[in-house]
């Protein structure tokens, strides 16, 4: 089996043991698995090849160097404020000063230092050892469950799925998210992959090449070669001669079409392509949102939504449905407006229910190529919005849309057994932004930290010189009677900041060959140092000039019990290392909730040209603390069960986590089954 899919399955926590040679000395095999790595094989002991053990040691372990200060954490906690700001000033004159990147900087005051060995007890990891021919069935179900999502997929799901379609061939299964479907068309320039596109489809199409071959954000200037202008073609040629031709949403861009057809020095192949040229060419637009804006601007609510329902669907009137609300002028009108609520899609009632009616101050988010785009409404565009909803028609938009959920999915699954901690997972909505690795879970979703447990966050990279690890205190952002406090640590101000709370394994700037930065949090001495901060959100910013996907980096947390037994990287206490590998400078990991003493996964990769972290510029992820308390896989489930049991045996379907011998027939979602999950929402 190739080793993207290996790997992948790995983060997963399953082994495959796809050696042709017997299996030996399996006992002893479990064995150093668990002292080494803290693996813990709970099935397919009889799969154990010693050769496993390599394997996990190239997963689990690389050659982390040692950080600025290599005596982390104790040697920086007897160094005064004054030394450590000379040791950091005279290793940004040898870098940043004369250009000297060819060593990794270390600190020149810290004194000679013996680590203890490490021989803290650690919570073991439970794995599955597979052979080739069950891996593979497995990895089918991933890919058929990520092929049956609407949703897009990460860089890392799509490039599995991709490699997964060239190794095994074009697997006849229905792509169900046109984001998908465009991606493989791309790449693959396979015309089959535009079935069921329509004709505006084409402009994605050429959004997504432009900026992933070009590196092209901007559609109007075109960089296609001429083998581009050739696909691009017989893709419009394919879908017009299909009668695919969705004219009125084309009129929606126009001015890009013109530009599209004249640089591609397009000629109709058919009456329908002639006629769909034409009118891009002439004079006029006859979109659909130019008639319903024309109708809400008279007044007429309900005809506005007659005209989105019949010209784009019922998808279009649920995107405006807060604008639309918003202009009724009675009761009536209201109950019109929620009666032409879609039911049958209940991936956008889901999104709109965790969304909310925010009457605030609102930021925008939304994703373009992966990556997420953030807009904060200011001042003035919020004393200007027209479309706050009154309390009254708030609370009855939100009851419609559960109860539509809830309609749309009950009974899909049959007799159900939910483990309480599922409350805890979050439903996988926005996952196009995130990075994949080890322990990775939906945004949003909440993880307990073990009392006494000392948390030490990490980011190691290569083939760049300097990525900053960074953490940003936040206050209680749903407290609305005192304004939201920030609280930055971070290269900038830890030389004042050092304490026996926060500690800060200094800032490495020359780290092409290896660099790496840790923050050690003790949590019991921070809630009494700082009672107003709420939460803790650790980041990552590209210093360098350069982008996450051009290097190597990765980041995650440990849990600790003693923060200097041991060696600063000790891979049997790490409870996630994923991949930062967005086309992007910025990128928030995760976040401490100090108040419910919880992990809250974040994962994103958000769309910047920004070096350094900014304070502010963390306000935007407040949402995701509270997405598990509105959608989480326990809410979920109990929607789609027919009755949601307390006994596993009893079960159609089991969801937790846990290690159970299940009937055959009995399927079991775990909380890391994200790809799974997706499918069953569409």
């Amino acid at each position: 089996m190739k080793e993207l899919f290996k790997n992948y399955l790995y983060e997963k926590n399953i082994l495959v043991n796809d050696y042709k040679t017997p299996v030996e000395h399996p006992f002893e095999t479990a064995f150093s698995l668990a002292r080494l790595f803290g693996i813990r094989v709970v099935e397919g002991h009889d799969l154990l090849h010693h050769r496993l053990i390599a394997y996990a040691e190239e997963q689990e372990v690389r050659s982390v160097p040692a950080p600025f200060y290599r005596g982390f954490p104790e040697s920086v906690r007897s160094l005064s404020k004054e030394a450590l700001l000379f040791d950091q000033l005279v290793h940004y004159v040898v870098t940043y000063g004369f250009g000297d990147f060819s060593e990794p900087g270390y600190s020149l005051f810290e004194k000679d230092f013996e680590r203890c060995a490490f021989a803290e007890d650690v919570t073991p990891r439970d794995f599955r050892v597979l052979d080739e021919k069950t891996a593979e069935g497995y990895l089918l179900e991933i890919v058929t469950g990520c092929l049956g999502s609407t949703r897009p997929l990460s860089n890392t799901e799509y490039e599995m799925v991709l490699e997964y379609f060239r190794t095994y061939g074009d697997v006849d299964l229905p792509v169900a998210s046109k984001n998908t479907q465009i991606r493989l068309l791309a790449d693959t320039r396979n015309i089959d992959y535009a079935k069921g596109l329509m004709l505006s489809d084409v402009i994605k199409l050429v959004e997504h090449i432009q900026y992933r071959v070009y590196g092209c954000r901007n559609v109007k200037a075109l960089h296609f070669s001429s083998s581009d202008r050739k696909f691009v073609t017989a893709v419009i040629n394919d879908i017009a001669r299909r009668g695919a031709v969705d004219l009125r949403t084309c009129y929606e861009k126009k001015a890009v079409w013109c530009g599209l057809l004249h640089h591609i020095h397009y000629k109709p192949c058919c009456e329908e392509a002639r006629v769909f040229t034409q009118a891009m060419r002439s004079k006029g637009n006859e979109s659909v949102y130019s008639d319903f804006e024309k109708e809400m601007a008279a007044g007429n609510v309900r005809g506005a939504v007659q005209v989105l329902k019949s010209g784009k669907g019922s998808g279009a009137l649920m995107r405006n449905l807060y604008y639309v609300l918003s202009r009724c002028q009675n009761n009536e009108d209201v109950d019109y407006v929620l009666s032409q609520v879609d039911k049958s899609n209940p991936i956008i009632l889901l999104q709109m229910m965790v969304a909310g009616t925010n009457s605030g101050e609102r930021t925008f988010r939304f994703v373009k190529h992966n990556l997420l785009q953030v807009h904060n409404e200011t001042e003035e565009e919020s004393l200007a919005r027209k479309s706050r909803l009154s309390p009254a028609v708030a609370e009855r938009v939100t009851n419609v849309l559960r109860e539509a959920v809830a309609a749309a999915y009950h009974g899909r699954l049959g007799k159900v057994y939910i483990h309480p901690s599922m409350a805890k997972i979050a439903v996988p909505l926005q996952e196009a932004t995130g990075m994949s690795g080890a322990g990775v879970l939906p945004k949003g979703s909440r993880l307990p930290m073990p009392e006494g447990k000392k948390i030490r966050a990490f980011t190691y990279w290569e083939l760049v010189h300097d990525i900053d690890l960074s953490v940003v205190g936040l206050s209680d952002p749903a407290r609305v009677d005192c304004e939201l406090m920030t609280v930055e640590f971070s290269w900038r101000n830890m030389a004042y900041k050092q304490n026996a709370a926060i500690t800060f394994s200094g800032d490495q700037t020359s780290g092409y060959k290896g660099g790496s930065e840790y923050f050690d949090i003790d949590l019991e001495k921070f809630r009494s140092i700082y009672p107003s901060l709420r939460y803790l959100v650790f980041s990552n910013a590209m210093y360098s000039s350069s982008t996450f996907d051009q290097c190597y980096c990765t980041a995650g947390y440990m849990l600790r019990d003693l923060l200097d037994s041991g060696e600063v990287y000790e891979p049997k206490t790490v409870k996630s290392s994923f991949r930062v590998n967005g086309a992007t400078t910025q990128a928030h990991l995760f976040a401490l909730d100090l108040v419910k003493n919880e992990f809250v996964w974040l994962n994103v990769s958000r769309h910047s040209e920004c070096h350094v972290t900014a304070v502010a510029g963390v306000n935007f992820l407040a949402p995701y603390f509270e997405l598990a308390d509105k959608l989480n896989l326990q809410m979920l489930f109990t929607m789609l069960a027919t009755e949601v049991v307390d006994d596993p045996a009893k079960a159609d379907v089991v969801v937790t986590d846990e290690v159970l011998e299940l009937a055959e027939g009995v399927e079991q979602y775990r909380s890391n089954d994200i790809e799974r999950t997706m499918a069953l929402l569409s």
